[in-house]
């Protein structure tokens, strides 16, 4: 049986969504799954990654309706967002691959000394890296775009549409956060 949402336009479907409306939103992910997925797979050539970058986007379509504001249309808005979920897909592995390249490196070129040192040297870049993750959301993406990919505050704020103001806040509490997250580590060390 069809749904009365499927002779629905995009933008008729959008406003169904934003008011909260679940077969709106339920439509809209019957129409854009596939290409969706499709997408992302040609970029993450990884099946798994691929529908979890799916799931992202729809979750946070949903979670966040009320907030959201379409300037073109709505298959424009869900490429771009998968777009740019992929490329921090895509990012995540970079910075993970390094961190492993980084270590394995340390470890070939000490490998006599390499027990305690290398022990709490994989500690603390996990511990960055989990703390990294579990910082919100835009603040994680500002610091991540600001120290790993060394955008300028400026390219940042572009890049994320918000001001640089914004962006330097956005860095300074990452590093607050991080700092206590560190510091609480080197106490345990200590002990």
């Amino acid at each position: 049986m069809m749904s009365p949402y499927s002779e629905l336009s995009d933008h008729e479907l959008f406003a169904s969504l934003k008011e909260g409306v679940a077969a709106a939103y339920a439509e809209i992910y019957q129409r854009y799954k596939g290409v969706l997925y499709a997408h992302a797979f040609r970029m993450l050539e990884n099946r798994e990654e691929a529908k979890d970058t799916v799931q992202e986007v729809f979750a946070a379509l949903w979670t966040k309706r009320d907030k959201l504001e379409v300037k073109t249309s709505l298959s424009a808005y869900l490429y771009m967002t998968i777009r740019n979920k992929v490329l921090d897909h895509i990012a995540r592995r970079r910075i993970q691959d390094r961190y492993y390249d980084s270590y394995q490196s340390f470890a070939d070129l000490h490998e006599n000394c390499l027990t305690d040192h290398a022990l709490r040297e994989k500690e603390l870049a996990n511990l960055i890296e989990r703390e990294i993750n579990a910082l919100p959301v835009k603040m994680k993406a500002v610091f991540v775009k600001s120290r790993q990919e060394h955008f300028s505050h400026k390219e940042i704020a572009e890049q994320l549409n918000i001001s640089e103001k914004t962006v330097k806040k956005q860095i300074n509490n990452a590093l607050r956060v991080l700092r206590l997250k560190l510091n609480e580590f080197h106490v345990l060390i200590f002990f």
